[in-house]
């Protein structure tokens, strides 16, 4: 690792990942538009939604489009919401964040492979799901299936030395989440008589498993959990509706697995530690 670490090509490939995060945003941006409303995120090619303005390639850049076109379309002036440069930059960020993570944590840099992936659809989930109330298959599929391929050939990206280790790690947390979360939905059902979570949530903690193994996506239900019912508490009161009251969870597992990308290692070892006296 020390070859990323030092001079040159430190800054190199920090700007190559920022900006390669960037570019997965604008794709993050199709995606959060397109898919809850059911068309191809490859066909047509990027459309003003106003006037159906063909998006030139240089009116297509990450970030600096949107901030030379002043949030507006060149042909109709109509307004571009300001989440598609949110969105870019974001990914960009965490992206980059996530890189000097493994940087630091001395992590095998084929490590970033399944942390790209997760990020990407967990900015995709928590856009999509907060406005929509769904999260696409579109999305956790893919995912599901790049952590476990990703282990297959891959093992280092997990930090063990063998595909058999890599593989049982992610295959047993993409099942066990989808397992766990399954009796969830169901039981759900039968005691509230109504949804209590959805089946995209299923899925979503099935990537989960799959990238980060079992650990993480036990972190990830907990955090996800606690905080959704803490937010969902505070918007009962504020609303008066009751358990009426609708919230997607998915943004709070979506926040809660990049909580764990960040800092699974030392909430682990604290909590071992905590659990040990």
């Amino acid at each position: 690792m020390n070859i990323y670490m030092h001079g040159i090509h430190f800054w190199i490939f920090s700007f190559f990942i920022f900006v390669f995060g960037c570019c997965v945003g604008s794709f993050l941006n199709v995606c959060i538009w397109r898919l809850p409303r059911g068309e191809s995120i490859i066909f047509p090619p990027s459309r003003c939604p106003n006037c159906a303005h063909l998006i030139r390639f240089y009116e297509n850049i990450p970030i600096f489009s949107w901030i030379f076109l002043r949030g507006r379309c060149s042909a109709c002036s109509g307004t571009i919401s300001a989440r598609y440069a949110l969105v870019e930059f974001l990914t960009g960020f965490l992206y980059l964040m996530i890189w000097l993570k493994v940087l630091e944590t001395g992590q095998s840099p084929l490590a970033l492979i399944r942390y790209f992936v997760l990020t990407a659809l967990a900015v995709s989930t928590f856009f999509i799901d907060i406005r929509h109330f769904i999260i696409p298959d579109a999305t956790t599929y893919p995912a599901m299936l790049a952590g476990i391929i990703v282990s297959l050939f891959f093992p280092e990206s997990f930090g063990f030395e063998n595909t058999r280790q890599s593989f049982v790690f992610s295959f047993a947390g993409a099942l066990a989440s989808l397992i766990f979360m399954s009796l969830a939905v169901i039981g759900g059902r039968a005691i509230f008589k109504r949804d209590a979570l959805g089946w995209g949530d299923v899925k979503y903690m099935g990537a989960v498993g799959a990238c980060l193994g079992i650990p993480g996506a036990f972190f990830t239900l907990m955090l996800g959990s606690m905080s959704g019912s803490v937010y969902g508490l505070c918007l009962m009161g504020i609303s008066r509706k009751g358990l009426k009251t609708v919230i997607p969870f998915g943004p709070f597992l979506a926040l809660s697995s990049m909580v764990w990308i960040f800092y699974g290692e030392k909430l682990l070892a604290m909590y071992l530690k905590l659990f040990r006296r």
